[in-house]
């Protein structure tokens, strides 16, 4: 038997490996940081014998209780993922598995590669209607892309949409990549009507770094990019810092920050209504935006998600909040399961790479109900 993680995204230590049904392992914690929760390694041994991976010393990982009611994804080709049967016990992971294959993947969500990064970005590339822009570059040398989609115009809104800052969050690029392909067909009447009223600017990858490196939260030296967004700084926090510039050099009318959340079952939103400038305005914004999402998808509620903030008591160093209220803008942050929607749950793929992906094509038709009313 042999286990490597040594590969993009890829993270495990090797505590045992003697029997198959006694594996033993733990997950590293993102460089600089006590942050963990990511995994992402291969298992090479005999099909068609069962075996048993233990995670351990999870009790102490960035969010203990994602792991209740959480299986594993598992794949042979690393293009489909499917989950497996695991349970949580003692701050232990679980995992029996008979693998089909001399060789398995195994992750805590669907991967997206550096590589299919850069593959997106140059399939957006050859449409007349993007640009891509290098904002600059990370603290490990990667580039910070920028891909503009439609031409700019003053009688346009500015649409901004994000991805990744926390690496781990896979399924916010899975997202991204479902908005371009929408955003990109000449054929959607969706994009076709976003696109005469709208100019989108989008990172698909925040923290390429943290990404590469097999992180859960963090970037190169283990700092939360959601937390920089008051004051980010060259030296810890780049990825921000060029973002928030360009944002503030092409203008914004509304912003949507993609993430994963560990523990919820549930596809949620968390709004800005606790920024000071907070308005009848953003929140009828907010509640035509969610009431044509809840018409669109089955995939989308809006009974749980986090508490609301407090008039005036929003943490302004966090994304969402920091740009709405510089931009006096429309703010989300996007919230995907790590688990399965338990509203429709799928026993199979649980919350997929491809839920995702549907998910951001969907969430354009709630952009287009609102777009004529953002500024």
């Amino acid at each position: 038997m042999k286990i490597t993680s040594n590969f993009d995204s890829g993270n495990i230590k090797v505590l045992a490996i003697n029997e198959p049904l006694d594996i033993q392992l733990e997950i590293n914690p993102d460089n600089g940081s006590e942050f963990f929760q990511w995994f992402h390694f291969r298992l090479e041994s005999t099909p068609f014998l069962g075996h048993r991976l233990h995670i351990n010393g999870l009790e102490k990982s960035a969010y203990p209780e994602g792991w209740e009611g959480y299986d594993a994804v598992a794949s042979y080709d690393r293009q489909t993922w499917f989950r497996v049967p695991s349970k949580y016990e003692n701050g232990s992971l679980i995992i029996d598995v008979e693998p089909e294959h001399k060789q398995m993947y195994f992750a805590y969500f669907a991967p997206y590669s550096y590589e299919r990064h850069l593959d997106l970005l140059a399939f957006a590339q050859s449409y007349d209607s993007v640009d891509i822009e290098t904002l600059g570059e990370t603290l490990d040398g990667r580039d910070i892309s920028l891909i503009r989609v439609g031409e700019p115009s003053s009688e346009k809104k500015n649409i901004w949409i994000i991805g990744r800052q926390h690496p781990g969050e896979t399924m916010a690029e899975w997202f991204i990549e479902g908005v371009l392909h929408k955003l990109l067909d000449d054929e959607d009447p969706h994009a076709a009507a976003l696109l005469s009223k709208a100019t989108f600017y989008i990172v698909p990858n925040m923290n390429p770094d943290g990404g590469a490196r097999g992180h859960l939260r963090t970037n190169a030296i283990g700092v939360n990019l959601n937390r920089e967004w008051k004051t980010p700084t060259l030296e810890k926090s780049p990825e921000v810092f060029h973002v928030l510039n360009k944002m503030h050099e092409v203008g914004l009318d509304m912003f949507l920050d993609i993430h994963g959340d560990e523990a919820l079952p549930y596809n949620f939103v968390a709004g800005s209504e606790g920024i000071p400038s907070y308005s009848d305005r953003l929140a009828k914004l907010e509640t035509e935006f969610k009431q044509a999402l809840l018409t669109i998808t089955p995939e989308f509620q809006d009974e749980y998600g986090y508490p609301k903030d407090e008039p005036g008591k929003a943490n302004m160093t966090v994304a969402s909040c920091a740009v709405g209220e510089a931009f006096n803008a429309l703010s989300y942050t996007v919230e995907m399961p790590f688990k399965d929607n338990a509203n429709l749950p799928d026993s199979y793929f649980g919350w997929s790479d491809r839920r995702s992906y549907q998910f951001g094509q969907d969430m354009l038709a709630a952009v287009l109900n609102v777009v004529e009313k953002l500024r």
